[in-house]
């Protein structure tokens, strides 16, 4: 993350010196000492920006300042978490990963992700994919998530190892150029052939609990979702789906708003419905990142990952109708 650091004795904080390196050219001065900082509460790095106790270059800054290559950030003496205080992940988990890597060079890492582990920890999970890449590669600096993926979905999901790469991946999906993402997924009833696409804007609501709800809403963004049938069935229709903006939840919004929610989908598809889908052996959300292309390095990278095999074999035993 940052060229060099003079740390203190760990029982006694001092104050800390750090150096920033071109993987961190650019970035919020909050934003790095949120990933640096590991353990300070976000509320108590404000404060220590708001008073000073923070400074880059010697002088105080505010919190969006964006930094630049050899700036030295001058950390006040306060307790940091340990790297020793993290959790350790299972070996057989990272080994998971491992086998699961469809791409890597030396600045981007794509992971099949497998349904049921979110992308990365907080809100009571301890860890998750980018903190398991980060233990797999603790000789690298940067790693950060590009793209994120809901905990029940599965697939491919883009790991920056450089900022530069964060920066143009970022800067390719905002644009919505250079970056192509494509889904499969199950839905409930016949989704009919000549309904491409659906455009109606999401409203992103959270509940009491916590818990994020999106809905089609007037007053919610622009969001545009294309869709192609690949397999009908009796009851099921197996789709592709293109999202041409990239909202929170909005493959599984959009096919609920047309009628045909997704098989496993305990927040936007009814009880009932899953329930009985359970029995022919759906156990999971039928979504998955199934393709990506990339304009990356001069070159158009294409990478495909396939439905797991559970989810393909209990497929394969509905009644096809086509």
């Amino acid at each position: 993350m940052a060229a060099s650091e003079n740390n203190g004795a760990p029982e006694r904080p001092q104050v800390r010196f750090v150096t920033i390196d071109e993987n961190n050219h650019g970035q919020r001065i909050d934003n790095f000492l949120v990933t640096f900082l590991k353990g300070v509460p976000k509320g108590k790095i404000y404060n220590l920006l708001r008073k000073g106790e923070i400074r880059v270059n010697k002088k105080r800054i505010k919190p969006d300042f964006r930094l630049n290559s050899d700036d030295v950030i001058r950390i006040a003496p306060i307790v940091v978490a340990e790297p020793s205080d993290k959790p350790m992940v299972a070996e057989g988990l990272k080994q998971e990963i491992e086998n699961r890597i469809v791409y890597e060079d030396k600045g981007l890492i794509v992971v099949n992700k497998p349904s049921g582990l979110a992308v990365h920890g907080g809100s009571g999970l301890s860890f998750g994919l980018v903190e398991v890449v980060r233990q797999m590669r603790p000789q690298e600096k940067f790693i950060e998530l590009v793209h994120r993926l809901d905990r029940d979905t599965s697939g491919l999901i883009m790991i920056a190892k450089k900022r530069s790469v964060l920066k143009l991946l970022h800067a390719a999906l905002r644009e919505k150029e250079g970056v192509q993402k494509t889904y499969n997924a199950l839905v409930f009833g016949s989704w009919p052939k000549r309904k491409l696409q659906v455009n109606a804007p999401l409203l992103k609501n959270e509940l009491k609990s916590g818990e994020r709800v999106v809905k089609v809403h007037t007053d919610g963004k622009e969001s545009l979702t294309r869709f192609k049938v690949l397999r009908a069935f009796d009851g099921f229709t197996f789709i592709e789906c293109e999202p041409v903006t990239g909202r929170t939840h909005q493959i599984r919004v959009h096919t609920q708003f047309a009628g045909y929610p997704i098989v496993g989908d305990d927040k936007y598809a009814p009880n009932e419905a899953n329930a009985q889908a359970k029995q022919l052996g759906f156990k999971r959300l039928c979504l998955h990142a199934a393709k990506l292309e990339i304009d990356y390095e001069g070159e158009k990278l294409v990478l495909e990952a396939p439905i797991e095999d559970a989810w393909k074999e209990a497929m394969q035993a509905l009644p096809s109708k086509y």
